[in-house]
């Protein structure tokens, strides 16, 4: 591959400063191959494991190309998760940063009336799961008329969870005129199907992964019945020492079980599942990619796109009755050229679906020996002098942009008659404030949100003292986070 850099892509300033804050260095071979054909305007079929940058390659074009001025949304991403959505809807945020893009993520479980109110607002990018989406298109909250960029993510899961018919009614309402880029990990019949009556002549695009899966990845299983499971769990825990581990559980009433069950032994660990409100969800997501605990506890909703850097290990303590679900699984360790190990505790009744597994996807999965006492004695001796080492948290993977922004709360909304314009034009009459440093302005009923940018958050605060916006007195702040 030829050594390219975002520079040569003819990407504006705005773009490459995110980027480069965002720490990518180089173009992955997805990008690479697919930023210049949506510059172009093509549509796009990209068959690409996870983990391979797909997201920045669409949403670095697309945040290139986006009309600022526009107040309707053009861009529709849909995705089949709630975690893989929010992610996305992040991930535009940070690229679009500096561009002032406003990014909007909608899904179920959380109130319909939040998302009506937000898509009144100017919104450039929308994300969001098929069921939802659909349903605001349904209720006229979400104009779909002057999308033109629909952006089908993690195509083939959309398939297994049975979202495929509600694309495709989507799909039927949004403007002919658009570029249509569909990403898959792999391309089933039906995806085929999709892309030969929605798209225009796409072109096919398929990033074979660098290593093969057996080599970034060693994996084992261990025979084990269920009550004996846990003691199992902790001897492997002590020999294998993780570093950030994803153990996966069938039900949500398994997860919890699990998870007080570690607590109880003292392990630095939480639990994810989908009877979780959203907002906890994703907190407890943020917080176990800095590295504030080390296992995450979780049902398959963790293993779809969820994308955490330096998970070391996944353990299978259920293992899955759908064999794709294995392979998503084992996907959220050796990522980026890292190495991983995926563990599967499987007991004598669920032998056949291991097999099945091994069949379907050509692996294999070789037998592990349950540690002995020694071993796990002169692990647990190293476990725990390495717990006394303080934990040094990961850095944020937006921290560098979000270094430069202060966030200001006003105290005047829509109800005194506040527009935009108004909040951006008294900003930019504070002296040594111009335009260029008012980021996103974000309006509610009763209060308002700007960000300013280039680290002038202080001088704006200072000057909005003894300002007046519209003619109206305003209290400013820092926002709270």
């Amino acid at each position: 591959m030829s050594e390219s850099n975002f520079k040569d892509l003819g990407l504006s300033e705005e773009i490459l400063e995110a980027i480069e804050k965002l720490g990518y260095k180089k173009p992955s071979e997805v990008q690479e191959k697919v930023i210049p054909l949506i510059l172009k305007g093509k549509d796009v079929m990209a068959k690409s494991q996870t983990g391979s940058g797909k997201t920045a390659a669409f949403a670095i074009p697309i945040s290139e190309k986006i009309e600022l001025e526009e107040n309707k949304p053009q861009v529709l991403v849909l995705a089949p998760t709630r975690e893989l959505a929010y992610q996305i809807k992040e991930d535009f945020g940070n690229i679009g940063r500096f561009k002032r893009l406003r990014c909007s993520a909608i899904f179920g479980k959380q109130p319909v009336s939040v998302q009506v109110n937000e898509l009144k607002q100017r919104v450039h990018v929308v994300v969001g799961t098929p069921g939802r989406t659909f349903d605001l298109i349904e209720r006229g909250a979400l104009d779909v008329s002057r999308i033109n960029y629909l952006v089908i993510d993690e195509a083939d899961e959309m398939l297994n969870m049975g979202f495929i018919d509600q694309v495709k009614d989507i799909m039927k309402k949004l403007p002919n005129k658009k570029l249509t880029l569909l990403f898959s990990a792999t391309m089933p019949e039906e995806i085929l199907e999709l892309s030969k009556r929605y798209m225009k002549e796409p072109i096919s695009i398929e990033i074979k992964a660098k290593s093969s899966v057996a080599d970034r990845i060693k994996q084992i299983y261990y025979e084990v019945e269920n009550d004996k499971k846990f003691n199992l769990l902790n001897k492997l825990i002590y020999v294998e020492r993780p570093e950030s581990a994803m153990i996966f559980c069938r039900t949500k009433e398994n997860v919890e079980k699990l998870t007080s069950q570690m607590k109880t032994k003292g392990y630095s660990c939480n639990a994810l599942h989908g009877g979780m409100l959203q907002d906890d969800r994703t907190s407890m997501m943020n917080k176990f990619k800095r590295g504030e605990f080390n296992f995450l506890v979780a049902t398959d909703i963790a293993a779809r796109g969820i994308d955490v850097e330096d998970v070391t290990h996944v353990i299978n303590y259920d293992i899955p009755m759908e064999k794709e679900s294995y392979i998503h699984r084992m996907g959220r360790t050796g990522r980026a050229g890292n190495r991983g190990t995926a563990i599967t505790f499987v007991t004598s009744r669920e032998y056949r679906f291991l097999e099945e597994i091994e069949e379907q996807f050509a692996l294999k999965i070789l037998k592990g020996d349950i540690p002995s006492e020694e071993e796990v004695k002169e692990g647990k001796e190293i476990y725990n002098k390495k717990l006394k080492n303080p934990v040094k948290l990961k850095k944020a993977k937006n921290k560098e942009i979000n270094k430069e922004i202060t966030k200001i709360y006003i105290s005047a909304g829509k109800k005194k008659k506040i527009r935009p314009g108004d909040i951006a034009g008294t900003v930019s009459s504070i002296e040594g404030i111009n335009p260029e440093d008012v980021g996103i302005i974000d309006i509610q009923d009763n209060f308002s949100y700007v960000e300013i940018l280039s680290g002038k958050g202080e001088l704006v605060l200072e000057g909005l003292r003894n300002k007046t916006i519209k003619g109206k007195t305003i209290r400013a702040e820092k926002a709270q986070k």
